[in-house]
């Protein structure tokens, strides 16, 4: 059987993906609901509890907590580091 995932978001997730355009929202939209039965993703380096998925250049970066995934970033790669250097 396929897990079922409820999907949350928080509260600035968005301030790189509001800045994509439109068709390229839509690709990244579509890998965030892929989230809900998704079964594996690469974690992000150096131990941090979160995980990343791919969409051409774009990074989507979630937390999973039992059948729960909390989306925290979207953007491209470049956002994408600059969104997880704030942790070192």
């Amino acid at each position: 059987m396929i897990p079922l995932f409820e999907l949350d978001y928080i509260d600035d997730w968005d301030i790189y993906y509001a800045k994509t355009d439109t068709s390229e929202k839509q690709r990244i939209w579509k890998k965030i609901r892929q989230l809900k039965t998704l079964a594996k993703a690469r974690h992000l380096r150096k131990g941090l509890p979160y995980f990343v998925v791919e969409t051409r250049q774009y990074r989507i970066c979630f937390k999973e907590e039992k059948n729960k995934r909390t989306i925290h970033f979207a953007g491209n790669h470049k956002q994408y580091e600059k969104w997880y250097k704030k942790f070192f």
